[in-house]
């Protein structure tokens, strides 16, 4: 039997790069999945795509920032294929640059997305993962997406590490809630290194801004910061999430996977 079998999930930013991946990964596993990102050609793209290849999927257009963003991603879940099982808060920004050229429109918009969408996303989807839940080992499950940035310190990444550094502590307080209340749904944050994605150009960009360097000595830069000698793969990260919506983590919440190639370890 496949891992996910029966199971619906959502994942956020799921149009591309990290969502993307763990999208069809789940879908490969069996879950149904839902899709949610605001690039609404890429993301239906990428629901076709799954669907092409034998998965179960449908494309919500989505603002996580929202509310009734949220619900209705939540009711299309319900809808479409009765219910949730896992929510996958995976919807994210970067921005690197020095503190002081950080506007407060910047740090607004990093929190927004980075911690207010994982918030509110959360919030109004335990009642769904609480309603199925008991048909799980392990049963409901939340996973967000961290950061290494959310573990140690980085240049000209205050604010993006400050957000990631909250995702980290709000799924452990979630998760020790959850149990006070008795709800089975586990949470768990994951803490990618650099993955070879989008935003991985965005962050080389910042960094040879901010640093003055050249794109080579840049891309020697983030390799170089993996013991592992290259960049992740945006399916490191969907195998750890299938692995956290999968009863194998049953006896896992309030913690942090740390998918980063050894950078922490430093």
């Amino acid at each position: 039997m496949a891992r996910l079998d029966g199971k619906v999930a959502l994942v956020t930013g799921a149009a591309r790069g990290i969502g993307k991946a763990i999208a069809a990964a789940m879908a490969a596993e069996s879950a149904r999945v839902v899709l949610t990102d605001i690039l609404d050609v890429e993301g239906d793209a990428t629901a076709t795509e799954i669907r092409v290849q034998g998965g179960q999927a449908l494309y919500v257009s989505h603002d996580v920032t929202t509310e009734d963003g949220w619900r209705t991603a939540l009711e299309a879940a319900n809808d479409e294929f009765g219910g949730l099982d896992v929510l996958v808060n995976n919807a994210g920004l970067f921005l690197g640059k020095p503190l002081a050229e950080t506007s407060i429109d910047d740090m607004n918009r990093m929190l927004a997305v980075n911690v207010v969408g994982l918030m509110l996303g959360s919030k109004l989807a335990l009642p769904f993962l609480a309603a199925r839940a008991s048909r799980w080992d392990g049963g409901g499950s939340i996973v967000n997406l961290s950061s290494v940035a959310g573990l140690i310190g980085a240049s000209f990444q205050t604010v993006y590490s400050m957000t990631k550094g909250a995702v980290r502590l709000f799924s452990k307080s979630l998760a020790m809630e959850c149990a006070d209340l008795k709800l089975n749904i586990r949470v768990n944050s994951i803490h990618p290194g650099v993955i070879d994605t989008d935003m991985a150009v965005e962050v080389a960009r910042g960094q040879m801004e901010a640093r003055a360097m050249d794109a080579d000595k840049v891309q020697r830069f983030m390799v170089g910061g993996h013991p592992l000698g290259r960049l992740g793969r945006p399916r490191d990260i969907a195998d750890a999430a299938v692995f956290l919506a999968s009863g194998e983590s049953s006896f896992m919440t309030g913690t942090e996977l740390v998918v980063d190639g050894g950078m922490t370890a430093r």
